[in-house]
């Protein structure tokens, strides 16, 4: 189904929508890790908070977080990061990406 959605509505650029709704450019988030797996919060967003089982599935569930954080239709993006730096462990990069508008 997404594919079908993103030929009809592609991806916009993650820099355009980040400057379009006010998103910052980097967000620091503390992430914990828990029996059931991870869970991230950010300051800088009041009642920010997400988890997820892996950190692939964190670094998803983070852009999917922040676009409902703020208010970014479904049709213009999937994500406006594609990496999550954890600071003395490496990067987690995005499997997916799509050609943008």
């Amino acid at each position: 189904m997404n594919k079908l959605f993103r030929i009809i509505w592609p991806q916009k650029d993650p820099q355009v929508v980040r400057k379009q709704y006010g998103i910052p450019q980097d967000i620091h988030l503390k992430i914990q890790l828990t029996p059931e797996g991870l869970v991230a919060t950010c300051e800088d967003l009041p009642g920010f908070i997400t988890n997820a089982k892996n950190p692939q599935e964190l670094l998803e569930m983070i852009n999917d977080g922040i676009l409902e954080y703020f208010d970014v239709p479904k049709s213009e993006a999937d994500y406006v990061y594609d990496h999550l730096n954890l600071e003395g462990f490496g990067h987690v990069y995005l499997k997916r990406q799509e050609q943008y508008v």
